[in-house]
């Protein structure tokens, strides 16, 4: 971009690409920058996210698993219900069914996942 046009009024004013800040200081050297001030916090709070403690991978798994395991127990006791007619709707029956279905669901499409990652580790050839 040789130059930058703008318009005042009615006159078109050349303006050169490089124009000086107000304030800006064009004398120094790259010794003259100061470190980032917040690179300490981030240090601090690197094993954490979000003001929580990191967990590990298997902690998360079985959470997972418990909270799956869970959303089964509700859909069980709320087709027995519904079965045993204890006054459970249809709806709300089949709600709980999905529930523990779409969760199954992810939960093995994520082992699928961590299996497929670890074959893939295994094939490297290092």
């Amino acid at each position: 971009m040789a130059n930058a046009a703008f318009m005042a009024s009615s006159n078109l004013i050349s303006v050169p690409p490089f124009v000086a800040l107000s304030g800006a200081k064009a004398t120094g050297s790259v010794g003259d920058i100061n470190p980032l001030s917040g690179t300490a916090a981030i240090a601090e709070t690197s094993g954490q996210l979000g003001g929580l403690s990191a967990a590990p991978f298997s902690d998360l798994l079985s959470d997972a698993v418990g909270q799956i395991d869970a959303l089964e127990g509700q859909a069980r006791s709320a087709v027995e219900g519904l079965i045993s007619g204890k006054g459970v709707d249809v709806h709300k029956a089949m709600i709980a069914t999905e529930k523990a279905e779409m969760g199954f669901e992810l939960m093995l499409s994520v082992r699928n996942k961590a299996l497929s990652a670890y074959q893939q580790i295994l094939g490297m050839q290092f």
